[in-house]
């Protein structure tokens, strides 16, 4: 009995502080009880003195929680003495009692430092993983909200909360009105994924965390949030891999309320796409950002019926982009006469979507400054491809389908790639030099200037940071060959981290590529606006309309008055939408580099030779 006892006593004091707590109370009243029945027992004169046996019982009470009291006592020395026993076994049980509060108080305070208790919220944004891009997300989704009068941003992942919240703070100091929370759990885990209350969420962001095992981890995400039960909405999710095989096996995981893009797909076509068009990155960072001009899908009824061509110039505030018809489909600049029907909506781009204005009347053009000259032809030119990663390949595999016969191709790194230089390609012909990025002798044995455009390529093999600070040298080491022979060269780079592309300005590259960085504002915006999905990636999609910034001389005439309403219709007759323009001198000033989207459509405008027009085109 008395082992059963003691086994029962121990299950109790396991129960934590409650327990504890309960166990001092009953040890109060026990003594209290005991000490109040003996002064009725022993001392009749001082019960009565003090009011029977509730009196003694308060007194005892009293002397319990404060033993100073005791020093008023007069009575008896049985008296005296059962009051100082009291006194001295509540000083026991009062410092056992705070001392059993303060552990469970700062025990509590430790479970909350570690984010593990539950979120209640409704509508907020969850952000499952850590990574880099988690910054980039956070402070476009507070850009965002800015308009709301209440939001919240939820980060899950598998880190210190504090740690976590430190380093948002830091790096996103001003959150305005949108509450950043953090909790510290397994996004894999069900329990842990409870803690931020997914089910009550308007979306969820699944960010790839740094590791060859990213894309694993992000689909083994997507099966745990697909397979968990779901009561009422279903809030959409967005995710990204970064291997293209991976893509097929996320896009099943993920199931009908999720949204997979292909990191590596995207970033090979910016590569690709930015050799060419120079400050294609900046005119995509501001497409994808929620600074500056976003893509809006609005339904206009007052365009019914007029065709694509006739609308670009019905704007006051904002550029028509394209189309969204009723059956589903997206037109990213369609033909001019495609007829807008009554259930179409129209693609915009504007600063928010409460500065899309419609315009009483068409703006005049002026006649005069538009130009007459067609489109240069384009005529194959040579590449130098500088370094070596794991999207070659594809590059390859993406220039030949664009570059022109007989257009050459040299790679340019420190292993010969004899299974690319076997394949036969259409267009394109490839071929290698050896050549160690970061040494200037290799790079002049290149002869560079025998090449119109550069392509720098990051090491896979080595910290991203390592990898921008080789970059760095390499394109140093470039710009001043380029000044040297006095034949300009386009150079394009990719870059892992977007602070580095401050520091490498001083280098005037023509474009950065900063694909984790465009990355994390797009997964950003599908999370706000699921619809703008098939939208992204018709503008990423060689096949249709794709964005280029072509000479200003092919619309209006050099130096001549014009204006953007001009810029656009000379755009329409070539079946074209332009969106915005690129000023040469500008080209190295951030944060626009000369970009500007969506400008005002009667302000005085002169464009020259360096000057380009940013448009919506088939071809080039």
């Amino acid at each position: 009995m008395r082992e059963r006892l003691r086994y029962w006593f121990d299950g109790t004091m396991d129960r934590g502080t409650p327990a504890l707590i309960g166990w001092l109370g009953l040890a109060s009243v026990g003594l209290i009880t005991l000490a109040a029945t003996l002064v009725v027992l022993l001392t009749d004169e001082d019960t009565e003195a003090h009011g029977g046996w509730p009196g003694v019982a308060w007194m005892s009470l009293l002397r319990t929680l404060d033993p100073g009291t005791m020093g008023g006592d007069t009575g008896r020395p049985v008296f005296l003495g059962l009051m100082l026993c009291v006194t001295l076994g509540g000083i026991f049980i009062v410092s056992a009692l705070i001392g059993v509060l303060t552990t469970g108080l700062n025990r509590r305070i430790e479970q909350l430092r570690k984010g593990r208790s539950r979120l209640i919220e409704h509508g907020h944004t969850i952000v499952l993983g850590w990574s880099e891009q988690v910054f980039t997300v956070v402070e476009e989704l507070v850009e965002a909200n800015q308009s709301e009068r209440r939001s919240c941003v939820v980060v899950l992942a598998d880190h210190d909360k504090v740690d976590m919240e430190d380093q948002i703070r830091a790096r996103v100091p001003d959150t305005g009105r949108t509450r950043v929370i953090c909790r510290s759990g397994n996004p894999l885990h069900r329990a842990d994924l409870e803690l931020v209350s997914p089910g009550t969420s308007k979306s969820i962001m699944v960010l790839p965390p740094p590791g060859p095992d990213a894309d694993t981890m992000v689909i083994k995400t997507l099966l745990v949030l697909d397979n968990r039960p779901w009561h009422g909405d279903r809030p959409h999710v967005v995710a990204a891999v970064q291997d293209s095989d991976n893509l097929a096996a996320a896009r099943l995981a993920a199931g009908d309320y999720g949204l997979v893009i292909d990191a590596d797909d995207i970033a090979v076509r910016l590569i690709v796409q930015s050799h060419r068009q120079a400050g294609l990155s900046t005119v995509c960072n501001e497409l994808l950002s929620f600074y500056g001009n976003e893509l809006y899908i609005r339904h206009e009824p007052a365009l019914v019926g007029l065709t694509y061509g006739e609308i670009l110039n019905r704007y006051e505030l904002g550029v028509p982009a394209g189309l969204h018809t009723a059956d589903g489909r997206v037109l990213v600049n369609p033909p001019m006469d495609t007829e807008i029907g009554a259930d179409d909506d129209v693609i915009v781009l504007a600063e928010d979507d409460l500065l899309i204005k419609l315009a009483r009347t068409a703006p005049a053009v002026h006649g005069a400054a538009l130009a007459a000259l067609p489109g240069n032809p384009r005529t194959a030119d040579r590449t130098l491809l500088i370094g070596w990663n794991s999207r070659v390949t594809r590059i390859i595999e993406l220039l030949d389908s664009f570059a022109e016969p007989g257009s050459v191709l040299d790679l340019a790194c420190a292993r010969r790639p004899d299974d690319v230089l076997g394949a036969d390609r259409a267009h394109l012909v490839v071929g290698h030099k050896h050549c160690e990025p970061t040494s200037r002798r290799s790079l002049e044995a290149l002869d560079p200037g025998a090449y119109q455009h550069i392509l720098v390529l990051s090491d896979e093999t080595t910290d991203p940071e390592q990898a921008d600070n080789r970059t760095l040298v390499t394109l140093l080491h470039l710009r001043d060959i380029e000044e040297k022979l006095g034949d300009p060269y386009s150079i394009v780079t990719e870059m892992n981290d977007d602070s580095n592309r401050e520091v490498a300005q001083v280098t005037k590259a023509d474009d950065f590529i900063v694909s984790s960085k465009l990355i994390s504002l797009m997964l950003t915006q599908l999370t706000e606006n699921r619809h703008l999905h098939d939208v992204m990636l018709d503008l990423f999609d060689p096949a249709g309309s794709e964005i280029y910034l072509k000479p200003a001389a092919r619309y209006v005439m050099p130096g001549a008055e014009a204006d953007f309403a001009t810029v656009v219709e000379a755009a329409r007759r070539r079946g074209e939408t332009a969106i915005g323009y690129r000023l040469g001198r500008d080209r190295d000033t951030p944060p626009s580099y000369g970009v500007r989207l969506n400008p005002p459509r009667t302000e005085p405008l002169r464009l020259g030779g360096e000057d380009h027009v940013v448009v919506l085109a088939e071809q080039e």
